[in-house]
């Protein structure tokens, strides 16, 4: 299960850090969407923070495994918020990036704890 978590881990650390690199960088079509949900310009900073940082723990995690753990348990409660951002503003166009987003993290989660 070790080989399965360096994959998944891997693979979402580098999806999350594009994502916080492209909030860092404010691109147009995430600020369109992220503002129409509520979210104001100055939590852009944060929120690619909260990403960059758990994808280095899951990064980290190939070789320190309870930081793995540690950041994909951040990750999926970064994403349960994103999801829950988008229905409560019934915006189904942008739900599944993060609906996806959510169950990968889920699945670098699973695959840690179980070869912790």
């Amino acid at each position: 299960m070790s080989l399965a978590y360096d994959i998944v881990g891997v693979l979402v650390a580098v999806i999350v850090l594009v994502s916080g690199a492209a909030k860092l960088a404010r691109s147009q079509q995430l600020v369109d969407g992220l503002t129409s949900l509520g979210v104001p310009l100055g939590m852009f900073p944060f929120l690619a923070a909260c990403e960059i940082a758990g994808a280095a723990g899951l990064v980290i995690g190939v070789w320190y495994r309870p930081l793995g753990v540690a950041a994909a348990i951040g990750l999926v409660l970064y994403f349960v918020g994103a999801v829950g951002a988008h229905l409560r503003k019934s915006d189904f166009k942008g739900l599944p990036n993060a609906a996806v987003l959510l169950v990968a993290s889920l699945a670098a989660l699973t695959l840690g704890a179980i070869s912790a």
